[in-house]
């Protein structure tokens, strides 16, 4: 009997591809054998945070998450180097010193940009040399028309999902054989639990807890306190993670632009670097600008953002709470970083708290409803009006008035408002009928300030007496409807003469006597009871109606504009305050909540409350005619999203 690959060959009985296959083989388990832990003991710090490939020649550093990843791809689509900057959102890298091309951070040759997935090369045409570019602007500037470059022979560095093998090395196919396996799905696993733990490795995934899954909300709950146990626990993950987020968009050398406001406050101007980050700046967040460089003393000081990037210009714009020591003479060498702020958050963990242990929180009928225990549908009895279309707003459509004559019958209503059905008027007519059967205040809410901005707008247009009620980190923020703003309506109230008295000193030197701060707080505090408690209409955000200035109030009605945008705690949050009516007006087919956390929004926290009473079998009541779209565009979302329900309130 003859053994191996050479007796096979000396017989002629197999091909001599197979016998070099077979050769490869044997040798590689020979190898196996002798180096079986060859990538997974004892390896070098530039070892593959992934596979632990460590050939100089085939890594490469992340430059922001301080990890060498290797050019290979191993069980994955692309490398593994490009397939954590795609997962960890960075851009920028270095090759390793003892690599053929040296110690090189990867960086365009024109203008320093050092996004990998915008450079690119070009061959010089004269020399043997190559010149890296970034795409725009500086590989299509005519000015390379006149140096030695050819712009049309321009590649990117990445192609194919891998980095250009004369570039960075591509493993062998033995190396990559005897080298750790890992999964797409442990690539995942892995990158998430760097975000809670940068030192981690593949073998803490093993560990007990660490891919412990939260429990799934449910379509059902025996009582509130198994609500408040389900979501608290997600409320809490999404807030740890919106920290993190927040707390590590950390941005240095920083140029600023120093301005002064009309109420004297100091206002730096500044732009950020563009970047592909999850986190959304809005108007009123806290930011902390410091200064650390030599031509003034170490400064820090606390701001909200008043201007956000738009179509005019990406500069922010912050009012800073106290100009002490500000280096206004200086403009560079500044320091950003961004507060995170637990009040919404601690909101809805108040809310689901009150909502288990208060009775006086919600009607009964309401708290099963909500839970999803089976009850006996309840009609409200009231005066209907002859006429449902309210002063000030355009006539209502049949399938307009049908939801507003329902909502007034029903303590729990969901209207769903495909796009351009008119959701605003309606709520501004259904809010107009319930403040005018005199059971108090009626309370409006909205995921987001532009939403109730619009919605306070259309309910003023009707007559009523509206207050809206936002954060005071807003309150420097103009608005359409910032003359309806409670913080505004102050000023203009003629009972309170002391009160405006105070204020104007206060406008005029910019801070009042101890004795006169505390005199003007408590006037503050009256004034605004009183207007609260004597409007018709509170709108603010949901997360607002948490706001201390509204704890001691009850509202038997709450309309809640665009809840299918919002978590179901964030719902609960204006729920909580007394509803014995619930209006709940969105549309479940399109946008849903924005959950940042994956593991929370996996176990349900992206559900919509709407969404979850419609599954429960709550049927909304549907407006059908639309007045945004040509009918042939309406014709696609009205057969696949509405069941062909849509009709047309325009012609072309």
């Amino acid at each position: 009997q003859v053994n191996g690959p050479d007796g096979i060959l000396q017989n002629g009985a197999v091909d001599e591809n197979v016998a070099k296959t077979s050769q490869l083989l044997a040798e590689l388990n020979f190898e196996e054998d002798e180096e079986d832990t060859y990538y997974t003991k004892d390896l070098p710090v530039h070892a593959c945070s992934y596979c632990g490939i460590h050939d100089p020649a085939c890594v490469v550093y992340c430059n922001t998450s301080k990890k060498w990843f290797c050019n290979g791809r191993g069980n994955t689509s692309g490398s593994h180097i490009v397939n954590h900057l795609v997962r960890a959102k960075c851009k920028e890298v270095t090759l390793h010193k003892d690599g053929p091309l040296g110690e090189t951070v990867l960086e365009c040759y024109n203008c320093g940009c050092r996004n990998v997935f915008l450079l690119g090369f070009i061959p010089a045409k004269a020399d043997s040399v190559v010149v890296l570019l970034c795409r725009q602007p500086c590989a299509s500037q005519s000015s390379l028309k006149d140096i030695n470059w050819d712009s049309s022979q321009w590649q990117p560095l990445i192609q194919d999902r891998c980095f250009l093998s004369w570039l960075v090395k591509i493993p062998s196919e033995q190396e990559q054989l005897r080298a750790r396996q890992i999964t797409a799905q442990q690539i995942n696993k892995l990158e998430e639990l760097w975000k809670e733990n940068p030192s981690a490795t593949l073998e803490d995934l093993e560990k007990p807890g660490v891919d412990e899954e939260p429990q799934h909300v449910l379509l059902r709950y025996e009582d509130a306190y198994q609500y408040q146990n389900i979501f608290g626990p997600l409320v809490k993950l999404e807030a740890d993670y919106d920290k993190k987020l927040k707390e590590s968009q950390t941005q240095d050398n920083i140029t600023v632009r120093w301005d002064l406001g009309l109420n004297k406050k100091r206002i730096a101007y500044f732009t950020l670097p563009k970047t592909d980050s999850d986190m959304r700046l809005m108007q009123g967040d806290e930011i902390c600008l410091r200064y650390k460089g030599d031509l003034a003393p170490l400064w820090k000081g606390i701001g909200h953002v008043i201007k956000v990037p738009d179509n005019y210009g990406d500069e922010i714009a912050i009012e800073l709470r106290s100009s002490v020591g500000a280096p206004v003479e200086v403009t560079h060498n500044f320091q950003v970083d961004f507060v995170w702020k637990s009040t919404s958050f601690d909101r809805m963990q108040s809310a689901l708290k009150t909502f288990a242990v208060d009775e006086t929180s919600v009607s009964g009928y309401i708290y099963h409803k909500l839970l999803g225990h089976e009850v006996e549908d309840v009609i409200i009895k009231c005066q209907l009006p002859k006429r449902f279309t309210a002063q000030g707003l355009p006539d209502l459509n049949h399938s307009q008035v049908y939801a507003v004559k329902t909502v007034l019958q029903r303590p729990l209503s969901l209207i769903q408002g495909p796009p351009g059905t008119g959701k605003t008027v309606t709520s501004a007519t259904i809010v107009y009928h319930l403040a005018r059967q005199g059971n108090g205040p009626v309370l409006v809410c909205a995921p987001s300030n532009i939403a109730v901005d619009q919605l306070t707008e259309k309910i003023h247009q009707t007559g009523l007496k509206v207050v809206r009620l936002c954060a005071k980190s807003r309150e420097a923020i103009d608005s359409p409807v910032s003359f309806l703003a409670l913080h505004n309506q102050i000023r203009n109230m003629d009972s309170m003469p002391e009160l405006q008295k105070l204020q104007q000193l206060k406008d005029e030197t910019g801070e009042l006597s101890s004795a006169d701060e505390k005199r003007y707080r408590a006037l503050k505090r009256t004034a605004e009871r009183e207007l609260l408690m004597n409007a018709d209409v509170i709108c603010c955000t949901c997360v607002g109606a948490g706001d201390p200035r509204l704890a001691k109030m009850q509202f038997r009605s709450i309309l809640i504009d665009e809840s299918t945008q919002a978590t179901e705690p964030e719902c609960m949050v204006p729920v909580v305050l007394g509803a014995k009516q619930l209006i709940l007006v969105g549309d479940h087919c399109q946008l849903g909540p924005v959950v940042m956390c994956k593991k929370a929004a996996k176990a349900g926290l992206s559900q919509s409350l709407f969404e979850r009473l419609v599954v429960l079998g709550i049927r909304p009541i549907r407006l059908q005619v639309q007045y945004r779209m040509h009918p042939a565009l309406s014709a696609f979302p009205s057969n696949i999203f509405y069941e062909g329900s849509l009709q047309n309130g325009v012609t072309a």
